[in-house]
């Protein structure tokens, strides 16, 4: 039978469920908790603590409504945990009869098997035969020692929990054909015997009551059917077993150690296996006593249930009463309380340590040190962890800090990749604006030739008539020289527009970046260096337009640092690229004009200080190369320094030219 299973469109991935299960029966898959029923005990932990209400347990309503509508004497068994459930109903005989008008035509206390399975336990106890005992009344408990403690199942205690003692007295008292409807605090009792034909839990009890509209006041007061309990009715508190056969628990006279809780009984199962416990039995309960069972209303608070059922046991502890259930005591006594428990072993068998060591470096566990045992993913270390990995219940994600080391990793690279789309659309967008101004600019170069040619060719035709000391000379001179300068500018255009050819040959870079120092002015406040951390320093470019190239970055750079500073031309790369980086330490580069770089004419200097063209004609020339070209700069020294890279990546060889291309 599947106790327990998850409801999945509820499911959120909190692995609480899964901190919770002693035996841990459940399994993550993509996120989803998931009950294996073949490991599962039925301590319904997983309910209790499921926020989302995620977890639900297989609900016996309808098949108790089938029993009742049958033809068969049904008869109910009431846990005695029934007071610190059914607090809104004052008189327990108003709850009895709401039993009764539901169908039933009998109504017993289970407190009774109670009564007699202590006194089983007495004797037990009191045999002084040198075995130790683990008490066998909770269903739950017994399975996870079956299951997973298979070694300790000769110690459990050979005896019936008070439910079936109680089904194997109604069947004495009335006739062995009784239908018998166990009502109590339990999910686990679900599975636990046969001898009892179905189970409800209080809180299906409760759901029964609302559908046919009972309350007390509308139904009449009615006692149990005899037998009445004595003092097993205080068994669903924690210590109610040594307390109904008054045996000590103390520390200097008992023999008796009591766990409950998940955390608590473990640790006693251990302890007691260990034979760290010698002379000691256990009394155990999955629960913090049946009160707090998962077949309980939610939100109850223990120590209030257990007032409740303090009161109800000095309520029916009346000399008359105990008359009574003396007799009855003495009625059945002899009533068969045997069990013989069957180990069914569960365990897994341990991974290799190699195959545990993999799973715990994937999740940068790589030392003990690295081992938090933080309990997020449900585990109590990350070597559980691991184990439950490696057997298929637990996913990697489940990890926390690996979790988030992941996100952040992420979350880092997809701020790099953004960034780096940006940089790219950026200068996709530059590219394309440069082209149509090539295009243009190619066009004017082209139509200003011609006429240009003419000029030249007739401005030094003339000069070479007149004589040195003729004043027309002058003029002629500065005719010549300003049409050399509108041949250079319509040069620098044509470079801009990549019309010229390139001729590679190999160079040595290390004395290109030196030579492109030597060409320009650096006046003595500024300190000029050159670092080649390449062991191959040639590569096939054009000298001559490369050196142009580092010799107007040169200049830029010297021009932005009129107070001095540090120019550094750094030679790189790979064995495919060649990168030069021109560093200067000056003012930096306003935002404004990061876009306006390589446009044609533009610049910051003053009027006939510069064409616009450097840097322009330097794009060109990185793109005749088949290269590309960065720059980073800093005109904010509240940010860090300032100061201003570019940086021109270009292919070693022809044959790789495609590989650098954005």
């Amino acid at each position: 039978m599947k106790l327990v299973y998850t409801v999945k469109e509820l499911c959120r991935v909190c692995y609480t469920c899964v901190r919770e299960c002693p035996a841990k029966a459940i399994r993550i898959i993509n996120g989803q908790a998931e009950v294996m029923s073949e490991r599962c005990i039925g301590c319904g932990n997983c309910i209790k603590v499921c926020s989302q209400e995620a977890k639900v347990f297989y609900q016996s309503r309808l098949d108790v409504k089938n029993i009742l509508q049958s033809e068969h004497k049904v008869a109910a068994i009431i846990a005695p945990s029934f007071p610190a459930e059914f607090t809104d109903i004052k008189d327990y005989r108003k709850f009895v009869g709401m039993v009764r008008a539901l169908g039933f035509d009998y109504v017993f206390e289970v407190a009774f098997g109670a009564d007699l399975v202590a006194k089983k336990y007495k004797e037990l106890l009191e045999e002084r035969s040198g075995k130790n005992y683990i008490s066998s009344d909770c269903p739950a408990i017994v399975s996870y020692i079956r299951y997973y403690h298979p070694t300790l199942v000769k110690n459990l205690a050979p005896v019936v929990s008070p439910m079936v003692v109680m089904a194997r007295v109604v069947k004495k008292k009335l006739d062995k054909d009784v239908k018998i409807v166990f009502v109590g605090p339990c999910i686990a009792k679900k599975a636990e015997s046969e001898e009892v034909d179905e189970v409800l839990t209080f809180r299906e009890l409760r759901g029964m009551f609302e559908l046919s509209e009972l309350k007390p006041e509308l139904v009449e007061a009615s006692e149990f059917d005899p037998p009445h309990a004595g003092r097993g009715a205080i068994f669903p508190v924690s210590r109610g077993l040594i307390q109904t056969v008054n045996i000590f628990d103390d520390v200097v006279e008992g023999n008796v150690i009591v766990a409950e809780g998940r955390i608590g009984f473990q640790e006693a199962i251990k302890e007691f296996e260990a034979n760290s416990l010698k002379g000691q039995n256990l009394e155990l309960l999955c629960c913090e006593g049946c009160i707090m069972g998962p077949g309980m209303t939610p939100g109850g608070k223990r120590f209030e249930r257990r007032t409740y059922i303090s009161s109800y046991v000095q309520q029916r502890m009346t000399p008359e009463h105990l008359a009574e259930w003396k007799s009855s005591f003495e009625e059945f006594c002899d009533i068969d309380t045997a069990k013989e428990f069957q180990p069914s072993d569960r365990r897994k068998p341990l991974p290799s340590e190699s195959e545990v060591h993999k799973i715990l470096v994937s999740m940068g566990k790589f030392s003990n040190r690295d081992h938090l045992n933080c309990g997020a993913c449900g585990y109590d270390t990350c070597l559980e962890h691991a184990i439950a990995i490696v057997e298929g219940l637990a996913e990697v994600e489940m990890c926390l800090p690996y979790t988030i080391e992941e996100m952040h990793a992420s979350l880092k690279d997809l701020a790099i990749s953004n960034e780096k789309l940006a940089k790219v659309q950026q200068a996709l967008k530059q590219s394309e604006k440069l082209a149509h101004m090539g295009q243009l600019s190619a066009g004017i170069a082209h139509e200003l030739n011609n006429p240009l040619g003419v000029v030249m060719m007739y401005s030094n035709i003339l000069l070479d008539e007149y004589p040195p000391d003729d004043p027309i000379r002058q003029d002629i001179e500065l005719i010549a020289s300003q049409a050399e300068r509108c041949k250079k500018i319509v040069s620098g255009l044509l470079n801009f527009a990549r019309k010229n050819q390139v001729k590679l040959e190999v160079i040595n870079l290390k004395k290109l970046a030196e030579d492109s120092i030597k060409s320009v002015v650096v006046p003595k406040n500024v300190k000029a260096v050159v670092v080649c951390n390449l062991g191959d320093c040639e590569a096939q470019l054009d000298y001559e337009q490369m050196m142009q190239v580092l010799t107007n970055l040169n200049k830029n750079a010297i021009e932005a640092m009129p107070t001095g500073g540090i120019l550094t031309v750094e030679v790189g790369g790979t064995d495919k690229e060649v990168i030069f980086n021109v560093k200067d330490t000056g003012t930096g580069i306003p935002d404004e004009n990061m876009d306006k770089l390589y446009t044609p004419f533009f610049t910051t200097k003053g009027i006939g200080k510069g064409t616009g063209l450097g840097l322009a004609t330097t794009y060109g020339i990185v793109k005749m190369h088949k290269g590309r070209i960065e720059v980073e700069s800093n005109n904010d020294r509240f940010k860090g320094p300032t100061g201003t890279t570019f940086r021109i990546i270009i292919p070693r060889e022809e044959g790789e030219a495609d590989e650098c291309l954005e």
